[in-house]
């Protein structure tokens, strides 16, 4: 199993019967393709899709249907198609249950910073200032660490904020860890990992909770 398939698949388990969830573009949009048996998730995109199904296989997909990342996706019974205007107001309006971004950078007051690289031209932030302020709850999915090992989880983020203190909950491949007021606490770490591994790894302090699980 891959890192990303590890975190899509721990991220799924947060989900609930019922609830509409936007995913992010990039390893959020494989959250899609865990979601637990016997409930019923609503997906949306903010290009206009309610019901988004799973990614789509290689062969047999509509190139028309794609989502916010022009991504071909499928749709389940009875998804709805609208503008972008109606997409937003849903968002905009507290709609969402949950939605699940990726991130360059998190930090212990729950602010992120995911649309600016220093250096690179990359799209913008898209929906995700609207996502993150209307969302009932907000997932950051990522690598617990940049690809040249540096911590994601910092004191403060040093990028330009996407939203300020907005972020509920990091899952990376190695720890589930919640936000909240008193700081960060660390509720789960990966069976491959301890919690002091995990806290060598973050810049931020955490709590450890009283009873750190698995997955």
């Amino acid at each position: 199993m891959s890192i990303k398939e590890k975190i899509a698949r721990r991220v799924a388990k947060e989900l609930n019967d019922g609830d509409v969830v936007n995913l992010g573009i990039g390893l959020p949009t494989m959250v899609a393709d865990y979601i637990p048996d016997g409930i019923t998730i609503h997906l949306q995109s903010e290009n206009g899709i309610l019901g988004m199904g799973a990614v789509p296989g290689a062969d047999g997909y509509d190139s028309n249907i794609v989502n916010a990342g022009g991504k071909p996706v499928t749709v389940e019974k009875g998804a709805s198609y609208f503008d972008s205007a109606f997409s937003f107001a849903i968002i905009r309006g507290g709609h969402v249950n949950v939605t699940v971004l990726g991130a360059l950078q998190v930090d212990q007051q729950g602010s992120l910073a995911s649309h600016i690289i220093p250096g690179k031209m990359v799209p913008g932030m898209g929906g995700a200032m609207d996502l993150v302020t209307g969302s009932k709850k907000v997932i950051i999915a990522m690598t617990h660490t940049a690809k040249d090992g540096t911590p994601k989880i910092l004191n403060n983020i040093t990028l330009p904020p996407t939203a300020v203190c907005k972020v509920h909950q990091i899952v990376t491949e190695l720890a589930v860890i919640e936000v909240t007021k008193e700081g960060l606490v660390l509720k789960e770490v990966s069976v491959d990992t301890t919690p002091e591994e995990v806290a060598a790894k973050t810049e931020a302090p955490l709590i450890m909770a009283e009873n750190i699980g698995h997955f």
